[in-house]
């Protein structure tokens, strides 16, 4: 099959430190590449895949030490899709909404994956006017803002099974927090769980531009406190080490996450998560198998001192079934094919019209095909629903 994937441009293909999207999107076209596919990749130049590149800009954006613009970048990109989307039978387009106006005749060829939150105001009338896109939700909580939308599917991402190495032993005597500074993602509320419950913490994470506010004024003053360690950035190399040795990685957000990448490399190592019941997490962590799930500051350090008590070997073997890197692409293979099914049923349609949808030519002779189901109508419907 002939695979368009069409990714942001905030990061590289994979990111070299944090980025979650560009991170799956990775792995699902490595995926797709190893199981035969034709797989194009449109990303920035600094990207590395086995697919056929299309560099829509040399550098990252957010590595990019030029000052620069993302929205004329992506549209540059998605006018180069645009031109080539006849070589595909499937755009996967990873790019939020951005290329919805400019694909709107083809709708029925794309499928669409939100990565973000979609509890955002001005995102519901959008998506009320672009129904034909088919679009696939991360996990069932995510789609719930925009129930009302076109969701085709939720496929959880998965992660190859080699990327994040089995500890059945951890080393560490620490509980571990991994992902980006900022008050949604609860570092403060981490530091106060390792605190309660006499527990070292290492918090490997990333600090953005809109975040360094925050890191100074109220996660800088904590890191003083002898038990909390902060390890900054770490790629995906040391991700195997960093949480295959800890007891556990706390992850108590204050936001409806829409799925939470680092859950999975956690499990996939066999390390239990502690996690707060928002978004995704009860989608994702299977209380009292592959982590437990707290309601508040206290229950979470109750958690920590029984999470030894989870077979680390058990949750390796939900990873397995549940977040590999395989099973993520073979659902996203069902709805390509799919797609591919239903437009060559629609061209099959247009190819071989009844007799009543001939008319003559205007000179009586050579005639004129017209589908009646494709010139009554005024929009593209999505041949899923």
């Amino acid at each position: 099959m002939r695979i368009a994937q069409i990714a942001p441009l905030y990061e590289s293909v994979p990111p070299r430190l944090y980025g979650g999207t560009e991170r799956v999107v990775s792995h699902l076209t490595e995926a797709l590449v190893r199981l035969g596919h034709d797989v194009t990749l449109f990303a920035s130049g600094d990207s590395r895949t086995s697919a056929k590149l299309v560099a829509a800009r040399e550098q990252a954006l957010r590595l990019d030490p030029d000052l620069s613009w993302d929205l004329p970048a992506h549209f540059a990109m998605l006018e180069e899709v645009r031109e080539q989307a006849d070589q595909f039978d499937v755009l996967h387009f990873h790019t939020d909404c951005l290329h919805m106006p400019l694909f709107r005749d083809i709708a029925h060829r794309t499928i669409t994956t939100f990565h973000g939150r979609l509890d955002i105001k001005d995102l519901q009338p959008f998506l009320a006017r672009f129904r034909q896109f088919p679009l696939v939700s991360i996990s069932n909580d995510q789609r719930r803002p925009v129930a009302f939308a076109n969701f085709v599917d939720t496929v959880h991402h998965g992660l190859p099974e080699d990327l994040c190495r089995f500890r059945p032993n951890p080393d560490g005597s620490y509980v571990a927090f991994l992902g980006r500074i900022a008050p949604e993602k609860g570092p403060d509320r981490a530091i106060a769980i390792a605190r309660k419950a006499g527990l070292r913490l290492k918090i490997a994470a990333k600090v953005d531009r809109a975040d360094e506010a925050y890191f100074r004024e109220r996660i800088e003053p904590l890191l003083r406190d002898p038990l909390v360690e902060f390890v900054g950035e770490i790629s995906d190399a040391e991700k195997s080490d960093f949480l295959g040795n800890a007891l556990a990685l706390l992850f108590p957000i204050d936001w409806p996450e829409p799925f939470g990448l680092v859950m999975i490399e956690a499990i996939a190592c066999g390390t239990p998560v502690i996690a707060w019941p928002r978004g995704s997490v009860p989608e994702i962590v299977e209380h009292g198998v592959t982590g437990l799930i707290a309601r508040d500051i206290d229950e979470a350090a109750v958690a920590v001192r029984q999470v030894g008590q989870l077979d680390r070997r058990r949750i390796r073997q939900v990873f397995e079934t549940r977040f590999s890197v395989g099973a993520m692409a073979r659902s996203y293979l069902r709805l390509y094919e799919q797609i591919r099914s239903a437009d060559e049923r629609e061209v099959a349609t247009v190819s071989l019209p009844d007799a009543a949808s001939i008319e003559a030519g205007p000179d009586g002779d050579a005639p004129i095909l017209l589908p009646d189901h494709v010139s009554n109508r005024q929009e593209p419907t999505h041949p899923l629903v």
